[in-house]
């Protein structure tokens, strides 16, 4: 499912209304319609009391929709306005003449106090109070009323957004809406799907608003869901070459788990040869643990990690592999990470870098762009803030602005990793993951991740396809692994573990469509 930024989603608007010729009245009607649906279905409405806080824009318009639907199917509803009725414009300004003309019980609000009695005893709160366009921190009235909506334990359907929540980057604008649901119009905005405005929505559900599927789904919208990528079925004859042969160039003094947990989650992914090049000195440790990994001892630093004279063997080898991963757990040793530097200028093979081999390239960005092959790039947010040459404060405001310019800068596939990971093109396409929960932020989660995009291009996808499928089943995997053990203390083994039961069930298309896109309702 496509995603929109504000603008965006403006521009859908007024090509809705001036173009296709939807009223602007119809829009919002249909809006309202969707949200008296979701409050029918989840919690009822005939003989419930509801509360509504509505603000000055369009999102106020939609409360006073949503009103006099809840009135006419039986409800007992409360109105309060935020802002002075004055400010009402359009279909909003027609809403309100509405309600005024039936007599709902609209009151203007002059301090948040005066909402609380109706607010602790009602079944439903409904928050229209800001849409998708806030980009300025809530204060004075609109703060005390979240404020109260958050503490009054009621239920809560936030419209479109939300409040307080910013459309474009997810971020709490100073104070924001906790809902219980959320029905969001048109398409969710990049607002609805990253953290943490994410976590404020609730159940998110989406409605077109009548929109035909040629607007929603143009081509320019460049962020969208990781929808479902299908593996190709595995060959009756397949042979552990078939499936992937892989080289992982991994591992340094004090780092074993980095190593084993790469090259095995390639193994538990289905991937065919895992091929391990690692300093002499750890391979026995490692080997412990993982028997099936084929092991290729190298020569080492006085501080036990590669050293560069290992280069030409380790060459050798990427020729005979389809992949190569490098990095996780190599150490930051200055002879190893211009080792790094110089393997993944001249490996012509496609590329995963990871871990301490993201700080050696961030150092000289400029290599990747002589590559050939195909490279995918995995960092968490700090290693993003080092290749981007931003700060990390700038790369958690603007995710996705930041992973798209990185992304076509270097010419690489970015796995960005974190909550909702989003994995961007070198063409601009951004892919938001759905999968994966908080009990994965644990050592050597991340490795797993290495291995399994590693693992789904060994059972034949593209670099960009195999690194939205790794994505995804990394997180799916560690959603089995919560679901059994609950979020707190799983482990990277655990997700190990669940990636052979994710793939099963990626096979046989036993996974909620929810993984993919949030629920669309008419």
């Amino acid at each position: 499912m496509k995603l929109a930024t504000v603008e965006q989603m403006r521009g859908m608007d007024r090509h809705a209304i001036e173009t296709l010729g939807i009223a602007e009245e119809i829009l919002m009607e249909n809006a309202a319609l969707a949200s008296a649906a979701l409050l029918k279905s989840q919690v009822g409405i005939c003989g419930k009391k509801f509360v509504i806080f509505c603000g000055a824009g369009n999102n106020g318009g939609d409360g006073l929709a949503v009103a006099r639907l809840i009135n006419s199917c039986g409800g007992s509803v409360k109105v309060f306005l935020v802002a002075s009725p004055k400010k009402y414009a359009g279909a909003a300004k027609t809403n309100y003449e509405i309600a005024c003309n039936i007599s709902l019980d609209v009151q203007l609000l002059t301090k948040a106090e005066e909402a609380r009695i109706e607010t602790l005893h009602c079944d439903v709160v409904v928050d229209a109070i800001f849409g998708t366009g806030l980009d300025r921190d809530v204060k004075g009235l609109a703060a005390d009323v979240i404020a109260l909506i958050n503490a009054s334990g009621r239920q809560v359907l936030s419209l479109d957004i939300p409040s307080g929540i910013n459309g474009d980057t997810a971020r709490v604008m100073g104070v924001a809406v906790k809902a219980d649901y959320t029905v969001t119009f048109g398409l969710p905005k990049i607002g609805n799907l990253l953290y943490p405005g994410y976590d404020h929505c609730g159940a998110l559900t989406v409605t077109h608003i009548s929109f035909p599927p040629s607007l929603y789904n143009r081509r320019d919208l460049a962020v969208q869901t990781n929808d479902r990528v299908l593996l190709p079925p595995r060959p009756a004859e397949a042979y552990k070459g078939s499936t992937g042969d892989v080289l992982f160039i991994a591992g340094g003094a004090n780092y074993f788990g980095a190593p084993y947990f790469s090259a095995m989650s390639f193994l538990k992914a289905g991937g065919g040869y895992a091929r391990l090049a690692s300093p002499a000195s750890i391979i026995p440790f490692v080997a412990q643990s993982g028997r099936e990994i084929v092991y290729l001892p190298q020569r080492e630093t006085a501080a036990f990690s590669l050293s560069l004279k290992s280069k030409p063997e380790l060459l050798a080898h990427a020729e005979k592999a389809d992949m190569v991963v490098i990095g996780p757990g190599l150490s930051l040793q200055e002879e190893t990470t211009k080792l790094v530097r110089e393997l993944a200028a001249a490996i012509s093979k496609p590329l995963l870098i990871d871990g301490d081999a993201l700080t050696a390239i961030a150092e000289r960005p400029e290599i990747l762009l002589k590559r050939k092959a195909a490279t995918i790039l995995t960092p968490h947010a700090g290693e993003m803030a080092r290749l981007s040459g931003k700060k990390i404060t700038e790369v958690n405001a603007d995710k996705i602005g930041v992973l798209t310019e990185t992304a076509q800068k270097l010419n690489a596939v970015i796995a960005l990793k974190g909550a909702h990971t989003l994995i961007g093109m070198a063409d601009g396409r951004v892919y938001v993951n759905l999968s994966g929960n908080p009990g994965m932020a644990t050592a050597g989660s991340g490795d797993v991740l290495t291995g399994c995009i590693a693992a789904m291009h060994g059972q034949g996808l593209s670099p960009e396809l195999a690194a939205r499928k790794g994505v995804f089943l990394h997180g799916y995997a560690g959603d089995l692994a919560a679901a059994a053990k609950g979020q707190d203390g799983i482990t990277a083994s655990d997700i190990l573990e669940y990636l052979p039961l994710a793939l099963k069930d990626d096979r046989t298309g036993n996974i909620d469509a929810k993984y993919y896109e949030p629920p669309v309702m008419l």
